[in-house]
């Protein structure tokens, strides 16, 4: 596959990849990736059907972006030639809306995915984490789909901040039509767990056939991920799910987790006395300083950590601790847990664990901004939720890209064909999205062959339902 010397230059040392065998091995690593899923299918569906939901997750890598939206003309112009377009965004029609599969076969096979890796982890004896978000699916522009409802626009709150020289912008928070959109995410407590790994991903409407509620959604979602991991994980939950309500819920599943609390909510303290939450930490020095990560801003900052045991007063009989994690830079952050943190070296991994919170956010934006989650241009509830789906099958498996024994490969790629000057693009942990578009370059520039071969692989593949003559039987599936 390679030659064994280096390219010396400035920045990581390179290997001299072949770059036509390392298309075809990024390739047979996607089909491995989605190998279990295209069994599946393939007892369910016709075997053009199979290639077709095969090569449509190649194409989302290869094509997808900020601008590229998830358009079926688009994505048939790419799933063949020209003189093919239309036959293609017709398989693309057919794979989408066909009656014999549905939407949660792909969520089943997130959800096993993510318990395999927490076996591995488990094995290791490492801690796993969920990670919870809730963010916004915006179509601005759309006006004619009634199971779109409205929801706050981030964009609009992005642009309405105060730049120094120009106009104040309006107050308010501005909403359009657009999808709620609930995430989680399987993370490490270390970040030699890396990469995280997609668990679950639902959307949600308040209007039409499909309405429901906030916390209808995420309670079904959270029984479902209790019933497949139990206790053996971390619900991390930012201050969104903070209150008394989300807090029984957990209680009464009898779940793990660690939830940032809001300063202004009342908690029980040492004494019984109801006060608000940052008075319970007021004027208390912190137990232990160090230096601590931040994330977000990519730098060490000093910081502190204190604990205190408090009640809550609708759930008094159960004793939580409330984490006081101080920054220089920033608001404190008040996590309310029931995990015990008496001591520092207890309080500690409480901070690391919500800090790995960030990864979930990364997560969004990259399917955001990368692979053009907003902007699918199909009508049909059950269609739309198949091609996000399948667009977040695309993004998982980039995500797999991320794993350290793959260094050498993501390295070659992303200086090949993604080269960055700038220092902060350098020591950037996780390049996700130069890796994207290193793959998309390599793909294009080396197309490999096709990912499901028209040829059986060994006896007894499965062959068409419609085929005219035996000799035509060919198989849905690829060796790993």
């Amino acid at each position: 596959m390679s030659t064994h010397s280096l390219i010396w230059q400035e920045g990581p040392q390179v290997w001299a990849f072949d770059p036509e065998l390392m298309s075809e091995a990024l390739l047979r690593l996607l089909a491995k990736h989605l190998m279990p899923l295209l069994l599946q299918l393939d007892a369910q569906l016709d075997k053009r059907l199979v290639r077709t939901f095969a090569r449509l997750v190649q194409t989302i890598i290869t094509f997808r972006d900020r601008v590229n939206a998830l358009l079926l003309t688009e994505l048939g112009e790419h799933l063949g030639s020209a003189q093919q377009t239309p036959a293609a965004v017709k398989r693309i029609s057919h794979l989408l809306r066909s009656p014999k599969w549905s939407s949660s076969l792909i969520r089943e096979y997130l959800l096993q995915r993510a318990h395999e890796r927490l076996e591995q982890w488990e094995a290791q004896q490492l801690i796993a984490l969920l990670v919870w978000d809730s963010s916004q699916q915006e179509k601005a522009e759309s006006i004619h789909n009634e199971e779109y409802c409205a929801v706050r626009s981030t964009k609009a709150a992005r642009l309405k901040r105060i730049k120094k020289g120009f106009y104040t912008p309006p107050s308010g928070p501005v909403f359009v039509p657009g999808l709620h959109w609930e995430g989680v995410l399987l993370v490490g407590l270390s970040t030699r767990q890396d990469p995280p790994q997609v668990a679950a991903m639902r959307w949600w409407t308040s209007r039409g056939v499909h309405a429901s509620f906030q916390r209808d959604e995420q309670g079904k979602l959270l029984v479902e991920l209790k019933e497949r991991f139990g206790r053996r994980v971390i619900h991390i939950f930012d201050s969104g799910f903070a209150g008394s309500f989300w807090l029984g819920v957990l209680l009464g599943l009898e779940l793990r987790f660690i939830m940032r609390w809001k300063s202004s909510y009342k908690l029980l303290d040492e004494q019984g006395c109801l006060r608000k939450t940052w008075e319970i930490a007021r004027g208390k020095p912190s137990w232990e300083k160090m230096a601590i990560w931040d994330a977000r801003k990519q730098c060490l900052v000093p910081g502190g950590i204190v604990a205190f045991p408090v009640r809550h007063p609708d759930h008094p009989e159960h004793p939580f601790w409330l984490v006081v994690c101080r920054s220089q830079d920033r608001e404190p952050w008040y996590l309310l847990t029931a995990e015990l943190a008496s001591t520092p070296t207890q309080a500690w991994p409480t901070y690391w664990a919500y800090a790995r919170r960030w990864q979930v956010e990364e997560e969004i934006k990259d399917q955001k901004s990368e692979l053009g989650f907003e902007s699918p241009r199909v009508q049909a509830w059950e269609t739309r939720e198949k091609l996000l789906l399948i667009a977040t099958l695309a993004y998982d498996f980039l995500l797999s890209l991320l794993h350290p024994w793959l260094e050498p490969l993501r390295t070659w790629c992303i200086e090949t064909f993604c080269p960055r000057t700038g220092r902060h693009l350098r020591l950037v942990k996780h390049p996700f999205v130069r890796l994207r578009k290193a793959v998309r370059a390599l793909w294009q520039a080396y197309p490999p062959q096709a990912l499901l071969p028209r040829e059986p692989l060994w006896p007894g593949a499965s062959s068409s339902r419609k085929k005219k003559h035996p000799s035509k039987a060919t198989s849905t599936c690829v060796q790993a």
